[in-house]
């Protein structure tokens, strides 16, 4: 072989041993998904805060600083999922219900989730990744007509096709606005459809905003299995 060569890529394929079906991918992620989930509840939601303190001290000061560099401007995208053999009210009713207590529902759907708890003035409070970042953050309304963006926003569907709308800032511990959130969902003659729109500070780096996207695509992928598992 000369120098100028490669070599094939390394392939590896699971011939027999396990007899229950799945690939070595799923394995792992099963596996992945365990440890992870021990993890949390050995930590606890105070312990992850403790933990992740100085990280979200460090990502709350990007977002800050971002927001106040774009001066109120945001960039929006949109994650579209298609879902069948469940409506959107029965989804959107497991939402309310875990949204309303169950913490944990609400962790397992991404790796990235460490915190997801009521906040004592009826917003919420999020620790997650924000593209590279972790961040601890508040959704919710903040100061007079916080929400009134929302009516005017490019990406608001028609209320015939997806009559169910929740928009939310995201801010701080401070008040800075730092985020939005407008998500919508029309049933289909099979299912529903999901429009997941997210807004960051202009100033934010393009993968900031894809990997928010990616993020969507993943924690509603398994919060609406979460849903139609519930009802088996």
């Amino acid at each position: 072989m000369t120098n100028d060569q490669t070599s094939p890529p390394v392939a590896v394929t699971l011939v027999s041993g396990p007899t229950g079906t799945g690939t070595i991918d799923d394995f792992e992620l099963f596996y992945a998904r365990r440890a992870l989930d021990r993890l949390r509840t050995r930590l606890g939601r105070q312990g992850l805060l403790d933990l992740l303190a100085a990280d979200s001290e460090e990502g709350n000061a990007f977002l800050r600083d971002s927001a106040r560099a774009s001066d109120g401007s945001f960039a929006a995208g949109t994650t579209v999922l298609s879902t069948r053999g469940l409506t959107s009210a029965a989804f959107l009713a497991w939402m309310d219900k875990a949204f309303a207590g169950d913490e944990h529902a609400l962790l397992a759907a991404h790796p990235e989730h460490y915190v997801m708890a009521p906040g004592t003035d009826g917003s919420f409070n999020v620790v997650e990744n924000i593209g590279p970042h972790i961040c601890s953050f508040y959704m919710g309304g903040w100061g007079t007509d916080a929400m009134a963006w929302a009516a005017d926003a490019d990406e608001l569907l028609p209320e015939s096709e997806f009559p169910h709308k929740m928009s939310s800032n995201l801010f701080l511990d401070d008040g800075t606005v730092v985020g939005r959130a407008l998500t919508q969902f029309g049933d289909t003659a099979d299912g529903f459809t999901a429009h997941l729109t997210v807004y960051v500070p202009t100033t934010c780096p393009q993968d900031v905003l894809e990997h928010h996207l990616r993020h969507y695509a993943v924690e509603f992928r398994n919060w609406i299995t979460a849903a139609a598992a519930a009802r088996a």
